[in-house]
């Protein structure tokens, strides 16, 4: 668990917060969670938070548009995972809804193929059936709908895949 860090003001909290906004994006849940940890009470949480909304220093749509890109670059997740990671770091529906719209089906979708192809290489299984759940388990583990994994599956040619309408 993260021990407290010492008790500083209001002033030297929000010239700490601007410097680490600076660096690199934050979200509000971010910063609250900096705040907290620095002991700082919730009123002077909230002023501060404020002044970096107003400072442009915090931009929740912003935020969500650079988490998503680098989500889908980095980490290979799918579009699930990723809105249920923004949720929980707070990030309002409507601007997560909005953000998404920026990005391409394909764009959302284009490293599923790389992903099962390098799995497939390393899963074992008894039959083609039992390495497709697998594979198909590992999609959704990534955060990819299952349609998308077996739309992906069908064009690797992959074998006894269950119909998409069940």
């Amino acid at each position: 668990m993260d021990k407290p860090e010492k008790i500083i003001n209001a002033e030297q909290a929000y010239a700490q917060m601007a410097r680490l906004c600076s660096r690199k994006e934050c979200c509000v849940w971010d910063v609250w969670q900096k705040l907290k940890r620095m002991s700082v009470s919730e009123e002077d949480a909230g002023a501060i938070i404020d002044r970096l909304k107003k400072g442009r220093y915090i931009d929740e749509a912003r935020y969500t548009r650079n988490y998503i890109h680098d989500k889908l670059a980095f980490n290979k997740w799918g579009s699930m995972k990723i809105v249920l990671s923004l949720r929980q770091k707070q990030i309002p529906a409507e601007v997560i809804d909005a953000a998404f719209e920026e990005f391409t089906e394909s764009q959302l979708s284009e490293s599923l193929p790389q992903l099962l192809e390098a799995k497939k290489r390393t899963v074992k299984g008894n039959s083609p059936y039992e390495i497709n759940g697998k594979l198909i388990r590992y999609a959704l583990g990534r955060g990819y709908p299952m349609k998308e994994v077996l739309r992906c599956m069908r064009e690797m040619n992959l074998n006894e895949l269950p119909d998409e309408t069940e």
